[in-house]
């Protein structure tokens, strides 16, 4: 009873690594997302281009080695040892997603029929009216599947932190299977099953509240 006791409170001091790592990384990759799209859609060539190789460079490398470039690289470059380990996973987490959630932004503004820009110019519309008052909503409701697959994902991947030594829910249990406990280990899935069960419920519910809105 001792050691189960001593699991299931490692189990929960870890999840919570991973749920911080989770929430925070959203709240900061999604408007950083944005903004990584407007670089990619802008017409200012240079920013366009250089947005869009960065876009590339991050999609087309393991998050695993962008933590351990995070990690390492302002020491052995800068001779700036990041000592921080969570912060070091929260900017490879925010700067990975920003880059996926911008192009799922970009392909939810592309999507829309470049009509509805020239009807709202007729109207009398500002490009930032036509926007927010009537792209914004079909875009969003265009994106929220693609989201959140995304941010799915994104619970399972906040147990990559545990490579750089950060100790998440999998790092916690495999301190017990070293001592010969391997339920442990297993148990972390249960873990992860209530987390995106609960953000598929919260996903549903809002892409049936999107469904009044007809694009």
């Amino acid at each position: 009873m001792d050691n189960f006791s001593a699991v299931v409170s490692s189990l929960n001091g870890g999840i919570l690594i991973n749920l911080q790592l989770f929430f925070t990384t959203l709240l900061l990759a999604i408007p950083l997302g944005l903004v990584i799209t407007l670089g990619s859609m802008s017409k200012f060539r240079p920013i366009k281009w250089l947005t869009q190789i960065f876009v590339w460079i991050i999609r087309g490398t393991p998050l695993m080695l962008q933590l351990f470039v995070v990690l390492y690289a302002p020491g052995l470059i800068f001779d700036i040892p990041m000592s921080n380990r969570f912060l070091a996973a929260e900017i490879a987490f925010v700067i990975n997603y920003a880059c996926y959630f911008s192009e799922i932004y970009r392909g939810g503004i592309e999507s829309i029929p470049k009509g509805q820009y020239e009807a709202g110019e007729v109207l009398g519309m500002t490009r930032s009216q036509i926007f927010f008052k009537v792209i914004l909503l079909q875009v969003i409701k265009r994106i929220t599947p693609a989201m959140g697959n995304e941010v799915i994902t994104l619970t399972k991947d906040t147990s990559l932190a545990r490579v750089i030594g950060l100790t998440e829910i999998i790092m916690c249990a495999e301190r017990f299977t070293k001592k010969g406990l391997i339920w442990p280990l297993f148990s972390t899935g249960i873990y992860f099953l209530i987390m995106n069960g609960i953000l598929t419920i919260v996903l549903k519910r809002l892409e049936k509240k999107m469904d009044y809105f007809r694009a």
